[in-house]
């Protein structure tokens, strides 16, 4: 039968009784003869109480000692899911990261994954266990503690997979699966069957919440197949994200329309059109370590251009700022900025070869009266950035022109790991 690494989150094992379902859920799978690796998070909260009680002590605490305390969270959750196993009669064996050999690099409290000794994750497979591991956490080559950051359980979960040649990664979350659009906005979301990790690496990085970008990189680069199940239904085979296979699933143009609340605009006007202006700009707003997203310039009038470009609203301020200096240093006319835009993203890997989605998109928009600001595109997406007024109608209007409502046609079962080939951390 199978090997499937199963990933849970802290809202998934939030308290015993969760702790306890997934116990029942695991049972059920080993019933089926599978083999099970179980990598859990901390229970809900409990990350950020810790890394509270540190900051109680030092409000800039030792990176290597926060470590330390952060990866205990885990640690509590592998004891109580072993606990709970053998209250279902399986045999089961937690082991924190550092025991079964997850090696990083020493970068605490965002260090990276360079390898993981296999042998007694399979000696305790082989004994019959379900093998439960602390996600998020590993050890360096001097055997400190580290942990992985954000979606750090995420990424252990691929990389155990990966490594051990899992037939599938699954990751449980308080949702379902990939929806087309955020049902909360759209009531007629469907959610997909299927979706290419190039879709949703798009997804992911344009607004939708379900998987951490870092995880789902991890798991197309080895060619991990991912399915996203909910831990609090029974049913449903949730949505397999895995490499484009023509042959057994129909791609749809556009698969889904991704949004983000949290864009700001920032413009200088009266820039001296000359070559290293853009560098000029940038340069000190790469230096303040804040991530710029789109970005245009306008075509050179007397010598001068406008220049826009978009960062998080959280960074606006920050932006703004480094901004006024680079003004007086180019010589600028002035600087105006916007925080009330919002980003919608049309992604689908049936752009290649489906001409019109650009005018489509554009035209749908147009009829509702919704002007495009700026405007940003690639082989499988195209981005647009509008006043935030009107991004739920935008995102209304563009499910329904590329008819995301319609069922998707595909058909899944347990997926194999096949002929692909795999680059194992040894």
């Amino acid at each position: 039968m199978a090997l499937i690494v199963q990933k849970f989150g802290g809202t998934s094992v939030g308290s015993t009784e969760r702790i306890k379902n997934v116990a029942k859920r695991v049972a059920r799978w080993r019933a089926q003869g599978h083999s099970i690796i179980l990598v859990p998070s901390a229970m809900a909260g409990e990350t950020n109480r810790l890394i509270a009680l540190a900051k109680e002590i030092s409000p800039s605490p030792d990176p290597r000692e926060l470590d330390v305390i952060a990866a205990t969270g885990e640690q509590v959750t592998i004891g109580l899911l072993a606990m709970a196993m053998h209250a279902e009669g399986l045999k089961a064996k937690s082991f924190t990261g550092p025991q079964v050999g997850v090696l990083t690099d020493s970068t605490f409290t965002k260090a990276r994954i360079l390898k993981i000794d296999q042998d007694r994750i399979r000696q305790a497979l082989a004994e019959g266990n379900v093998v439960v591991v602390a996600g998020f956490q590993g050890a360096d080559e001097d055997g400190n503690i580290t942990t992985l950051g954000r979606g750090g359980s995420d990424t252990s979960a691929v990389a155990l997979a990966a490594a051990m040649k899992a037939d599938e990664c699954q990751i449980y979350t308080d949702v379902d699966g990939v929806y087309t659009t955020d049902p909360r906005v759209v009531p007629e979301a469907r959610k997909l069957d299927t979706i290419t990790f190039e879709e949703m690496l798009e997804m992911a990085s344009l607004g939708s919440k379900v998987l951490q970008i870092r995880s789902v990189e991890f798991a197309g680069k080895y060619k991990v197949k991912l399915r996203v199940l909910s831990s609090f239904q029974d049913e449903g085979e949730g949505t397999l994200i895995t490499v484009e296979e023509r042959g057994n699933m129909e791609q749809p143009v556009i698969s889904g329309i991704a949004f983000n609340r949290d864009e700001a605009k920032l413009t200088v006007l009266g820039v001296p059109d000359r070559p290293g202006i853009a560098y000029q700009i940038l340069g000190p707003i790469a230096d303040a370590n804040i991530d710029v997203d789109m970005i245009i310039q306008n075509i050179g009038q007397y010598d001068t251009t406008d220049f826009s470009f978009t960062v998080n609203r959280s960074d606006y301020n920050k932006a703004f700022a480094i901004l006024k200096a680079v003004k007086e240093k180019i010589g600028a006319r002035d600087i105006t900025g916007d925080t009330t835009t919002c980003k919608v993203s049309a992604v689908g890997v049936g752009m290649r070869s489906h001409p019109g989605v650009a005018s489509k998109m554009f035209g749908a928009l147009a009829k509702e009266g919704i002007n495009l600001q700026m405007i940003s595109t690639s082989e499988i997406k195209i981005s647009v950035v509008i006043e935030e007024k009107y991004l739920e109608l935008a995102v209304r209007v563009l499910h329904k022109a590329f008819g995301l409502e319609k069922p998707q046609k595909a058909t899944l079962g347990l997926t194999g790991r096949g002929e692909t080939d795999i680059i194992t951390p040894s």
